[in-house]
């Protein structure tokens, strides 16, 4: 028997550090909280009582039994694993786990993860016996997998922590505060980002020359360590101008490694010239997500640039704030 709950997670953006962390180099993450998805869990009513477990995903407008879910399904794996963990033999329990969901698909801002983390919490705290965000985490990497082939695990990490993350592979995360609160506006390409295609072509070029793409990985690294220094003591390091020029230089290494796009060339463009601070692709490339780093005085400019430029949306997130 399930009891009723919901769960929330929100969106999140990679500062800095995609595809190189896949090699083991360091990225820092950041939520999104403006947008998010949301998962409830409702008893049976009446005659659904022996129904079984019902997934309803409204953003993708369907409604199937959790037996008959696709075996590529990220929604269903999750559902299944949660059970496993909190139900261990128990049959799948009566009832309807909903995910509504604010994140735009495939655009870099982790909607995968998102909505998988809102239903491991929401079933799990059903199920009564909520999950500890490492072990939420956990989960939600194994769906990420099914949908990403070689995920880096940085986007479950950041959503279920929900707070600024430092991430390397193959360590615990480092949730991490910011010193001084900053503003970052994320332009919407309207372009899906085909994240497991662009893994593999990277990782397909690393194998054909790997010296010469590990020091671009490397290259990469040096800029998210020192982002980190800087973000922890701005005024020692020159502040948001110094982060937006390594977001600057982060940016030409993902258009050196073929990920960027002309839309997302476009949009940087447009935002640095109205008066950014630093602009760079964020997530899988050759779509998603544009962020921008600004100053509250060019804020409304550069948001207008991007519009001009191509964006399909603009949302404005202060990253930091959730520690102040």
């Amino acid at each position: 028997m399930i009891s009723p709950a919901r769960a929330a997670a929100p969106g999140k953006v990679i500062l800095l550090g995609e595809h190189a962390v896949v090699y083991g180099q360091p990225a820092l993450a950041v939520p999104v909280a403006g947008v998010q998805a949301v998962a409830t869990v409702t008893p049976p009513a009446g005659p659904q009582a022996a129904a079984g477990l019902w997934i309803e995903a409204r953003a993708i407008g369907r409604r199937y039994r959790l037996e008959a879910a696709r075996p590529a399904d990220p929604l269903a794996l999750a559902a299944r694993l949660t059970l496993e963990r909190c139900a261990p033999g128990a049959p799948p329990p009566a009832g309807t786990l909903t995910i509504d969901s604010t994140i735009p698909i495939a655009s870099g801002l982790g909607s995968g993860a998102a909505v998988c983390t809102a239903a491991v919490r929401a079933l799990a705290a059903a199920l009564g016996r909520p999950l500890p965000p490492a072990e939420v985490s956990a989960l939600v990497f194994q769906t990420e997998t099914l949908l990403h082939g070689t995920p880096s695990g940085i986007d479950n990490t950041v959503i279920a922590y929900g707070q600024p993350v430092w991430f390397v592979k193959g360590q615990p995360p480092e949730p991490f505060t910011i010193a001084a609160p900053f503003q970052l506006l994320i332009a919407d390409t309207g372009q899906p980002s085909p994240t497991r295609i662009t893994v593999g072509d990277v990782r397909a070029a690393w194998q054909q020359a790997p010296a010469r793409w590990e020091a671009v990985f490397q290259a990469i690294g040096a800029l998210v360590r020192e982002a980190r220094a800087l973000l922890a003591a701005p005024a020692a390091g020159g502040g948001l101008g110094r982060l937006g020029e390594l977001l600057d230089r982060n940016h030409a290494h993902l258009r050196e490694l073929g990920v960027s796009s002309p839309e997302l060339e476009a949009l940087t463009a447009a935002a640095r010239a109205a008066g950014a601070l630093g602009a760079k692709l964020s997530g899988g490339g050759r779509g998603g997500n544009l962020i921008a780093l600004v100053e509250a005085p060019a804020a409304d400019a550069v948001e207008a640039a991007l519009l001009r430029a191509g964006a399909k949306r603009v949302l404005r997130t202060m990253v930091g704030a959730e520690a102040q």
